[in-house]
């Protein structure tokens, strides 16, 4: 930590340590499994001054000496868990940086969705890209079962509901015949499956192309590559692509 800066609030000192998202963070400190000199704490804007002893769980924490962002094209049938060691085909079992880093992905796919998933150990990153208040859009390609009239791209634009959440989109783009380019912000749990479901056009193949304005490009099916530092500058720019 820099002595030109302040000492970083406690959430942020552990998302930057690389112990989760801010709000994970967040949650676990008001939930009691953080000391800091020995003492609980459970407040998160508590200060980190140089010198302060953090332990979460009972592990000591510190900030990495190496940050790593990762782009890995996760195939379908693997989940997006860090917390389910029983899951049969975890997606972080993919990436094998060496030596070994704690990553957190920075979003999520479920099981049947394919395509681009960043991992990292900057929880702030990760806080940043997966807020909706940062209005980092995610663009996915999609299959449906069906083509979409112009009424139902107008429905899914304006939004439906389903078990009382609001879905939309912040753009749609026919691209021919059944596929779509879908453009999202928060992705709420299975958004896209469950909006075309409503629209009684299931998603039959849905494959995320670009977070940010950074590119899944041809990285092969369930392979993972080291991300540039300009390409992480990509991937935090806000707004509609071009």
């Amino acid at each position: 930590m820099s002595t030109d800066s302040p000492p970083p609030p406690l959430s942020r000192y552990l998302a930057a340590a690389g112990v989760a998202s801010r709000r994970t963070a967040a949650a676990a400190v008001k939930a009691g499994r953080v000391t800091v000199n020995g003492q609980t704490v459970t407040d998160p804007g508590r200060r980190i001054a140089p010198g302060d002893r953090v332990f979460c769980d009972g592990h000591p924490v510190s900030p990495p000496r190496e940050r790593w962002y990762i782009m890995l094209n996760k195939p379908r049938g693997y989940v997006c868990t860090n917390s389910d060691p029983h899951a049969a085909r975890r997606a972080l079992d993919l990436v094998r940086p060496e030596p070994p880093v704690r990553l957190f992905s920075a979003g999520r796919l479920d099981k049947e969705s394919e395509g681009l998933l960043l991992f990292s150990n900057d929880g702030d990153y990760v806080e940043q890209i997966t807020h909706p208040r940062h209005r980092i859009f995610k663009r996915y390609e999609v299959k449906l079962a069906r083509e979409l009239t112009a009424a139902e791209l107008a429905r899914a634009r304006a939004g439906i509901t389903d078990a009382g959440e609001q879905l939309h989109v912040e753009a749609i783009r026919p691209l021919g015949g059944r596929r779509y380019e879908i453009t999202l912000n928060e992705g709420k749990k299975r958004e896209i499956r469950r909006l075309t479901a409503a629209l009684g056009a299931p998603t039959l193949r849905l494959c995320r192309v670009a977070t940010g304005a950074l590119e899944l490009g041809d990285l092969p099916v369930g392979t993972w590559r080291r991300l540039t530092d300009s390409e992480v500058e990509r991937s935090r720019r806000p707004g509609l692509p071009d």
